[in-house]
């Protein structure tokens, strides 16, 4: 019964629901694991946290924080621009919907690629305005997280040696908006590397595996083995040294 369904409605065959589940099941996966294994080893999002911090508190020391608005500004450009960018893609994918037909003769006619249906077409595409729809929630998102920073910025007060506990609250509280912040643009981030993985289904589906799997190994390696993350943590080192 479900193959009959599978077949006639959906147009899907076996390996197709494999592919699609293995895609899915890869990026959940890996998203869990991420922000497991980032609470018990150094990833680049814990390290930037503790240089978010940092920055708190040396903005808090600060009389004049033209330096910080312009950190602020840069940071929420580059969530602007990809929240718009994402609209545009969405946009173009979903205008091309209406033209499946020639989708499915420009796909048909590349080499190594499995014809697919229209009906199989439209669901791949469907597919990509899902993750790319996702990625915008996340981006605005982390727009009106670093939005509500730059008021509490604004509204820090002096540092004051008589009231510590006011201005750790404070830091706390900055630091930890900011940092949400920046998992959400790392989810959204992440979304267009598994889309790319996507792409191969159009393909593919065993390309699509592949994809995944690839898409995931760059992943793993830039959060946990980067030369960038490498770089942070001797910094932390040495500051630790030094004090």
């Amino acid at each position: 019964m479900i193959e009959n369904f599978l077949q006639n409605e959906l147009n899907l065959a076996w390996i197709d629901v494999i592919a699609l589940l293995a895609f899915a099941a890869g990026w959940v996966c890996y998203a869990t694991f991420a922000g497991w294994h980032g609470s018990r080893v150094a990833s680049l999002h814990t390290s930037m946290d503790r240089f978010r911090r940092e920055w708190i508190m040396q903005m808090i020391t600060r009389e004049n924080r033209m330096v910080d608005v312009n950190v602020m500004r840069s940071i929420t450009r580059s969530s602007q621009f990809f929240a718009s960018t994402t609209i545009l893609i969405l946009g173009a994918l979903l205008a091309s919907m209406g033209y499946v037909q020639q989708a499915q003769d420009l796909v048909s006619g590349l080499p190594f690629t499995v014809k697919a249906s229209a009906r199989l077409l439209e669901i791949k595409m469907l597919v990509l305005v899902l993750i790319f729809t996702y990625a915008f929630f996340k981006f605005s998102w982390g727009i009106r997280q670093l939005n509500f920073t730059s008021i509490l910025v604004a509204a820090a007060p002096a540092q004051e040696k008589e009231n510590p506990e006011r201005h750790a609250a404070c830091i706390n509280r900055i630091a930890r908006i900011t940092s949400y912040a920046g998992s959400n643009f790392n989810h959204g981030l992440r979304s267009y590397y598994f889309a790319v993985a996507a792409l191969g289904w159009f393909l593919h589906p065993w390309l699509m595996i592949v994809a995944t799997a690839w898409v995931i190994f760059i992943l793993y390696h830039r959060e946990f083995k980067s030369k960038t993350l490498q770089a942070l943590v001797v910094e932390d080192i040495s500051s630790d040294l030094r004090t």
